[in-house]
């Protein structure tokens, strides 16, 4: 499978896990956009939210697992952002739906107008590489 999600989950591709159960992989963002970004992937592939069955205890896990996550990285008195972005024009680079968790500073409103440039210039920058092999 290309997903390098699902390669990270397998055990292919390093990442720095900071939380792993039966559903979910947590680790953080090799280009993080805060001192805390981390990434709660479900071990099941689902390309977006779109895409996962309502009756799927996924949504859930992954919201408690953020909230668990924030706690044990001190940024839950303090603040944080959960995001999920979906489909190309929602900032979504790659496909298996996740969660970022960022926080550690304020951000305000800007941090989404910034991620999600960042993921349509990081989709693009991938789309020039894909074109070249």
């Amino acid at each position: 499978m290309e997903c390098v999600f699902c390669k990270i989950i397998q055990g292919v591709l390093p990442a720095n896990k900071v939380y792993e159960d039966d559903l979910v992989v947590a680790f953080e963002d090799a280009r993080p956009a805060a001192p805390v970004h981390i990434l709660i992937v479900p071990k099941t592939h689902y390309p977006t939210l779109n895409d996962v069955p309502d009756d799927d205890p996924l949504l859930a896990r992954l919201l408690s697992v953020a909230r668990r996550i924030a706690e044990q990285s001190g940024v839950a008195q303090s603040g944080y952002r959960v995001i999920i972005n979906v489909n190309r024009g929602g900032g979504q680079v790659v496909f298996h739906v996740h969660v970022h968790l960022v926080g550690g500073r304020h951000f305000g409103q800007r941090i989404i107008g910034a991620a999600v440039m960042m993921s349509m210039a990081m989709g693009k920058l991938a789309s020039l590489f894909r074109g070249r092999a």
